[in-house]
Formats: C-alpha cells, sequence, structure tokens
C-alpha cells in the first residue's frame, strides 16, 4: 500500500492541549483490576507511575469511530490509511509526583512522522510528545511511539521470537484473561477491539486470542518493581514492545537491578520465555 510519507509530515507540530482532575475511583478501579489490595485513595495521596494513563481520556462520539473501534483518521493524529496500529513503545519522565485531586494539563505534540518497506510491508511510526503540569508546574514529560502496518498477509510468517533473560531477581505470573482486558479497555477508554472481540481478534486481525494492551504490560512491570523495591522512587521509565501477547496463555513479568546503578533492567516473557517487551527503569 503507498503511502503518502510528505503529506503525513505536515502533521508534524501539531498541537493540541486538555485538562482533566486526578479522581480517585479511576486509581481504585484500576488496582482491583490488577488484583491489588488497596483502600479509597484519599485526598493528597500519590499516583503510581504510569497511571496517569486514566486520565486525559479520548472520547471519540460513536459515529466518529472506525470499523475496528478506534477514532477514524485524521485530527490531532495524521490521517494514515494503513489498517493496523499499537503503541510501540515509550519514554517517560517524572519530574514531580502527580497527588489524587490535582488539576492537570497536558499539552501534546507531533514530533515526528516516518516510513519504512518492512518485512511484512508499508510501516509509518508517528512519535507524540506530551507535557503534563499541575499547580506546581511540569510533572511529567512522555513520548509515545505510534506504529501503522498494513493487514497481515496470507501464509507471512511471524518474526523470529527473541529469547527473554534468564537471569531474574523477581519474576511474577500474569493471568490477562478477557474480563481483565476488558476492564482495562473500559478504564482507559480504548475501543479497540482487539482487546475485548475475539471473533475481531480472531477473524478480522489474525490473532490467536486478544491483545493483551501495550500500555497495561509496562504498568505490570512497574508494578513489579513497585512491590520489589517499595520505598524506591522512579524517576525515568522507558520501554519497547517486542512480541504481542493474548489472553490465551499466562505470560511472566520480571526483573533486576543492574550491579551497582540506579537502573532496574524489566521485561515481560511469554509463556515459552520469548521476549514480549522490554524497559528500563532509572530510580532517583
Amino acid at each position: 500500500m503507498a503511502v503518502d510519507i510528505k503529506h503525513l509530515q505536515q502533521w508534524i507540530g501539531k498541537r493540541e492541549s486538555r485538562s482533566d482532575e486526578v479522581t480517585p475511583v479511576p486509581i481504585a478501579a484500576l488496582s482491583a483490576t490488577l488484583d491489588r489490595q488497596a483502600c479509597e485513595p484519599k485526598l493528597g495521596d500519590p499516583v503510581p507511575p504510569l497511571w496517569h494513563w486514566l486520565y486525559f481520556l479520548p472520547t471519540a462520539r460513536q459515529s466518529d469511530l472506525g470499523s475496528d473501534g478506534h477514532p477514524q483518521r485524521g485530527g490531532f493524529l495524521p490521517p494514515i490509511s494503513l489498517p493496523r496500529r499499537m503503541w510501540a513503545g515509550g519514554r517517560v519522565q517524572f519530574h514531580q509526583l502527580i497527588r489524587v485531586r490535582d488539576r492537570i494539563s497536558r499539552t501534546s505534540e507531533i514530533s515526528d512522522v516516518t516510513g519504512k518497506e518492512g518485512r511484512s510491508g508499508s510501516l509509518v511510526f508517528v512519535t507524540v510528545r506530551h507535557e503534563i503540569s499541575n499547580a506546581q508546574g511540569l510533572v511529567i514529560t512522555e513520548e509515545q511511539d505510534l506504529v501503522y502496518r498494513e493487514e497481515q498477509r496470507a501464509g507471512e510468517a511471524p518474526a523470529s521470537p527473541k529469547a527473554a533473560p534468564l537471569d531474574s531477581s523477581w519474576k511474577r505470573e500474569i493471568r490477562a484473561d478477557e474480563v481483565m482486558l476488558f476492564r482495562y479497555s473500559a478504564l482507559t477508554f480504548n475501543g479497540h477491539r482487539i482487546h475485548y472481540d475475539r471473533k475481531f481478534a480472531v477473524e478480522t486481525e489474525g490473532y490467536p486470542g486478544l491483545v493483551v494492551h501495550g500500555p497495561l504490560v509496562a504498568t505490570l512491570l512497574l508494578e513489579l518493581l513497585r512491590e520489589n523495591l517499595p520505598n524506591e522512587t522512579v524517576s525515568s521509565f522507558a520501554f519497547r514492545a517486542v512480541r504481542p501477547l493474548f489472553d490465551i496463555a499466562a505470560f511472566s513479568t520480571c526483573g533486576r537491578i543492574k550491579s551497582g546503578e540506579k537502573t532496574v533492567e524489566l521485561w515481560a516473557q511469554d509463556l515459552n520465555g520469548f521476549l514480549a517487551m522490554e524497559a528500563m527503569a532509572t530510580l532517583a
């Protein structure tokens, strides 16, 4: 499928601003979804790292959604015609804590649009930069990498999997069933049908099951860090999706501290030990 990258690059520099309030119910609901025992968040409680994804939710009208449940192309994001899309990774810097009942604002900008021809056809990469502030100033700087690609071709061989590291210090098995995926979709107002509509995911998109959200996997990686280093503060986090995970099998989140450093290596691996996501967290 031909892609006019020069046309799409006209969206570079496009900006939008939104505001929100850090209300306690989404935090309590995500705690329940992740099976954490937590009381109702109180005024001034800190928000765990990456849980800001519960706010600034997309609110496209029902009539503006495409057949896959995503908002139709155009508007803030460039109108990329490639049908398959995913959140491929990102980088987050935590400058200050966000707290319950903070009024927060977010300025977003399309910082880059690039294209290339891959083994599976045309690919387009979009980087979105967000700056989130509260009354005290800048709290989070974030870059999100989105990738758009063609439909899977008949008979196309999957990419060769990469083995995950073997020497983790921490490991937790996760069973992200269809209920967990539905609840996370609801919490983030994510209408993408690959996460909750099995027939669509299997018959239309060609996946073996429901796809586990990339942001959910990234959140679970930092939850593993929080469980094992409860007194540490994360100053930055970077992650990259390597291979999709599905609800049909358990997967594991793993981690280890780099010797003598304030750096934590984190990764998710599937049931066969193949790498699904790799990440790095820096401690303050």
